[in-house]
């Protein structure tokens, strides 16, 4: 299956001697111009590359004093050489957190600091060359921005924003990722990063509106651009796609439906995902937010829901307001975004809900905590309230569910190893080395429990468990979203399965009683 060699699951995660330069030449492949320019940025290597990179940088250190803080507190204390799931996976001691910022930090020391500039090599400084610039590709394409190595850092020092302002950088010299940027200018052209244009959409949502219908009997709606609607759904684009997504967007169609809500997608915001994140642009990240805003508007809708993605929710929850805000047009009795969880959630609470617990009893189930969730995000409204209440929602879906070893899950979760704009074909070799610490604790928890399926509240944690999960020797159907459990168990009112549990189904024309 692969021409790289897996990393082997072992009883337990060991951590590894550190090598050099072992994944130094594996980097994704680069924007082509018209993906630059399409987001502000030159269309390839400018001459002057190296004046505008610290041109760049310095302004970046002007804007944001975390970045600055975080590349003068580092003790090198080596709390973090082992958390990172790359090194872990790739054993390349450049992956290792503090290695990598420091990447960035010997060019910061040379052109910011006082001893950097007048004795480099007592203090580490280096130039920036074209080498360094490469290393740069290279290694920052190889953080997820996972953020798990902050946990554990005395100082709190956060990798990915290391990241990501080297990313912006590497933009601004025209050297940017094909994979985020081409999908950024996607939605700004499309609506979403798949391309998918509104007549496919509706076609889309229509089939599956059948889909339902001949499942259970009851016409459950999926609206598209409806005026008037209570509820505007932002939802990743890989619900329209592809399973177990589309599997979650059903779910979600069919709370609603039983909440008795009025709700509606729009097509011109039909992609919750913002890659502008990724690449560390706010520019961007703006730009590609201020589309909700403006649906939210052009429908006249009281509330925004979205779906299940990790790094869309860490937008919204963390930025949104700040990018695309004030949301004041919208009703302020209920949380100003609130995640589909949540809302589901709070109908369980209250009864309204009727679930089937038995219909997903063909599953042991776990959950993966996504990084942008556990560690860029919150939910409910209290602390913990990202990790509480989608196992929640899980527990009232499923007879049989567990968790992985503490060590591996909440805020300390080991990342899918895809995230952070790497779930790209051209860092296969990455994408599944970085997953090995994660199929090690599933590889775990089946063996002590018998798990069948791992469920997660993330796309791209979904997108990229169905590819990796076969090299370790587990199935790609075996990764499932939160909400196809709800769609499993939820038991539509007037549906075929409410009249078998009820005993009033019809069989042979006539009917049976309890």
């Amino acid at each position: 299956m692969a021409d790289f060699e897996v990393p082997e699951l072992k009883e337990y995660l060991e951590v590894p001697e550190p090598r050099d330069n072992v994944t130094n030449q594996i980097s994704p492949f680069v924007a082509k111009p018209d993906h630059q320019t399409d987001l502000g940025f030159p269309g390839e290597l400018v001459d002057n590359w190296h004046d505008v990179a610290i041109e760049k940088m310095g302004d970046l250190l002007g804007k944001y004093r975390s970045f600055k803080v975080f590349l003068d507190i580092c003790v090198h204390c080596g709390a973090c050489t082992d958390k990172c799931h790359y090194y872990l996976g790739t054993t390349d001691a450049k992956n290792m957190p503090v290695a990598r910022q420091e990447l960035l930090r010997k060019v910061y020391r040379r052109y910011f600091t006082f001893a950097g500039k007048y004795f480099p090599k007592l203090v580490g400084a280096t130039d920036l060359t074209k080498e360094v610039l490469d290393d740069w590709y290279s290694y920052f394409h190889q953080c997820s921005q996972c953020r798990r190595c902050s946990v554990f850092c005395p100082y709190g020092i956060d990798t990915a924003e290391i990241s990501m302002a080297a990313r912006e950088i590497l933009d601004s010299v025209g050297i940017g990722q094909k994979y985020c940027n081409e999908i950024i200018a996607k939605v700004y052209k499309i609506g979403n990063n798949l391309g998918l244009p509104e007549p496919a959409l509706a076609n889309t949502l229509e089939g599956l509106e059948e889909d339902i219908e001949e499942e259970t009997g009851v016409k459950v709606l999926l609206p598209l651009d409806v005026k008037g609607a209570d509820i505007l759904l932002i939802t990743p684009s890989a619900d329209f796609f592809a399973e177990p997504h589309v599997d979650g967007l059903m779910g979600y169609a069919k709370v609603f439906h039983e909440a008795g809500v009025s709700w509606t997608m729009s097509s011109e915001a039909s992609e919750a995902g913002n890659f502008g994140m990724f690449i560390g642009s706010y520019e961007n990240m703006r730009k590609l937010a201020l589309r909700i805003r403006k649906a939210a508007l052009d429908l006249g809708v009281k509330r925004i829901i979205f779906g299940e993605c990790g790094h869309a929710w860490r937008v919204a929850y963390s930025f949104l307001d700040t990018l695309a805000g004030p949301f004041d047009f919208l009703d302020q009795k209920y949380p100003i975004p609130q995640h589909i969880c949540e809302f589901t959630n709070d109908l369980l609470k209250e009864n309204k809900l009727r679930m089937n617990k038995e219909a997903n009893d063909d599953m042991t189930v776990t959950f993966h905590d996504s990084c942008n969730v556990a560690r860029g995000a919150g939910m409910g409204g209290y602390e913990g309230g990202q990790f509480e209440i989608p196992r929640a929602v899980i527990k009232a879906a499923c007879n049989n569910y567990y968790d992985m070893e503490d060590d591996t899950i909440l805020d300390a979760t080991f990342c899918c190893g895809g995230g952070g704009g790497l779930l790209t074909d051209d860092l296969m070799e990455i994408r599944v080395k970085g997953a090995m610490p994660r199929m090690q604790a599933l590889k775990k928890a089946t063996e002590d429990y018998g798990i069948t399926n791992l469920a997660a509240i993330c796309a791209i944690c979904k997108s990229q468990f169905a590819k990796t999960l076969p090299y370790f020797g587990f199935r790609m159907d075996q990764i499932v979203s939160v909400h196809q459990l709800v769609s499993n168990a939820i038991v539509l009112k007037g549906s075929e399965q409410e009249a078998e549990l009820d005993g009033t189904a019809e069989e042979d024309g006539e009917t049976e009683t309890a």
